[in-house]
């Protein structure tokens, strides 16, 4: 079927697309944690094969292994490139703010102080929590996929954003007043 590829018979790749695709994007979905980007890495491979089949040689595996090892690769690349992006989106941009026009000198000046109070005490943290809290608060991911994008388990994400925003509740806690927890009662 690949020597059909290699001669640009579509129908061929249909065929393995029909026969592969479904383990392709499965493996490309559970190592980007996206649905868009896992269709795209599946595109590719099979893009890439359409243009390169002559590359494949059957005497070093066969087609299934060649696709999933490709998708696995362009996979990880994604990740990695997802990273970066974002890593660049969470620097200390992340947490500039645009002021309301609407709000009072007075209520802008405390918010500066609040924003200020907010990136000191997160640079007091350990750089894995700290990554993991600006990831999902300010990159807006999930636990889930910042596991996937840190290559961590997800327990250890959870436990280090835990263990994170309780360091941040006690470095911005003001002294003699009592936080409002919406879990407690009055």
């Amino acid at each position: 079927m690949v020597a059909l590829v290699a001669e640009r018979d579509a129908e061929a790749l249909e065929a393995i697309y029909e026969r592969y695709g479904k383990a392709s994007y499965s493996l490309a979905r559970r190592i980007v944690a996206d649905e868009t980007l896992a269709q795209d890495v599946v595109q590719e491979v099979f893009l890439s094969l359409w243009r390169d089949a002559h590359r494949f040689d059957a005497g070093r595996g066969t087609v299934a292994t060649y696709l999933l090892s490709m998708t696995h690769h362009r996979a990880v690349d994604v990740v990695r490139r997802e990273e970066n992006l974002r890593r660049r989106r969470t620097g200390d941009d992340a947490l500039e703010f645009e002021p309301d026009p609407k709000a009072g000198v007075e209520a802008e000046v405390l918010a500066a102080e609040r924003r200020s109070e907010v990136r000191a005490a997160l640079a007091t943290l350990p750089a894995a929590q700290r990554e993991a809290l600006l990831l999902a608060y300010f990159g807006g991911y999930t636990q889930r996929e910042v596991a996937s994008l840190v290559g961590v388990p997800l327990g250890t994400v959870k436990t280090r954003m835990a263990a994170g925003m309780r360091k941040l509740r006690d470095a911005l806690s003001e002294p003699g007043r009592e936080e409002q927890r919406p879990w407690t009662r009055r």
